[in-house]
Order: C-alpha cells, then sequence, then structure tokens
C-alpha cells in the first residue's frame, strides 16, 4: 500500500488547498481560515496565493463575488484526515450547505494530494473541476507557476477557463476603494 493511503503516517505530502468566500468579512475569513488550517502541527504551511476576486461560477443567480485563493501545504494527515479537517475549519467558519454552489461563508477544497488519484463517493482526487476553475487555477499559477494537473500545465488549463475574463487583483481593488 502506498504511504499516501496511510492514515496516520509520519511522512509529509504536499497538498493544493483552494479556499473561497463570498459572505460576510470575506478577507477576514480567509486570513483566518489559513491560520486554521495550519493551527496543527500535522499541516505546515509552504505558500499562500494573493487573494483575488471573482464572479460565482454556478449556483443561485445575484450572488456576491468571491475572494479565492490557493495554499500549498505539507501534511503528515491522510487525505480523509485532511478532508475532515477542512470541514472542520469550513464548520468553525459557519459554512453552510443549503444550496450547491450557492454562497458560503468558507469553502475549503482539497485540490491535490501528492499525486493521488481517487474517484469515491467522499473524496476525488483530483478535485473532478479544478481544471476547469481559473479561481482555482490562477492564484495557483502565480505561487506555482510549473504546476501540472492530470499531466496538464495550469498555464495551459487555465487558457480555456470560461471564468478567466472575471478575475480581479483584490489587493489592487481594495488599494483604489473599489472592494
Amino acid at each position: 500500500m502506498s504511504a499516501e493511503l496511510v492514515e496516520g503516517r509520519s511522512e509529509y505530502t504536499r497538498a493544493v488547498l483552494a479556499l473561497g468566500s463570498n459572505l460576510g468579512e470575506r478577507a477576514e475569513t480567509l486570513a483566518e481560515a489559513v491560520s486554521d488550517l495550519v493551527d496543527r502541527p500535522e499541516v505546515r504551511l509552504v505558500d499562500v496565493s494573493p487573494v483575488i476576486q471573482t464572479k460565482p461560477v454556478g449556483g443561485p443567480a445575484g450572488q456576491p463575488d468571491f475572494l479565492n485563493m490557493v495554499i500549498i501545504v505539507q501534511t503528515s494527515l491522510g487525505p480523509y484526515e485532511l478532508l475532515a479537517h477542512c470541514q472542520a475549519v469550513e464548520s468553525k467558519h459557519r459554512r453552510t450547505r443549503e444550496v450547491r454552489w450557492g454562497p458560503r461563508t468558507l469553502d475549503v477544497d482539497i485540490i491535490t494530494y501528492g499525486d493521488l488519484r481517487q474517484d469515491d463517493p467522499v473524496l476525488t482526487l483530483p478535485h473532478p473541476r479544478a481544471a476547469e476553475r481559473a479561481f482555482v487555477l490562477f492564484p495557483w499559477l502565480l505561487i506555482d507557476p510549473t504546476a501540472v494537473l492530470e499531466g496538464h500545465p495550469i498555464v495551459e488549463l487555465l487558457e480555456d477557463c470560461a471564468d478567466a475574463d472575471g478575475i480581479e487583483d483584490y489587493d489592487m481593488l481594495m488599494d483604489e476603494g473599489l472592494a
């Protein structure tokens, strides 16, 4: 059995996590969520992308814009333990799951977990829609320009994303008083 699948092991695996928020104090929620995610000794922060602002993709019309970011971590948690940890952080920030792709205080998705590929009802890796989502690929590209997802450079995947035109630099919007 691969070390990737053994829960509670001591080796560290690189994971890419995508965070998003479109309700409440979005920027504060993302900052607190990053701290909460790496608060455990089993999760070490490697890199943090800049925050971007994007239009919602899917879900009900009229939702507020999202703030999105990506972090790269090293973790000794197994993939299901990491998922449970991400969901606990979402719950801490009052995430509810009432409407698919609906507004939320916090969304944390595991995009990749090492080289693990799996497709089951609980956790599919890599994330099944990551290759289609500019709000994931763009911030990831900013911190890992050579990243590859399922054999494709993310820079190439980004070119085909329908939502790529709606990305705005949140820090620049803040500086201009537009956020």
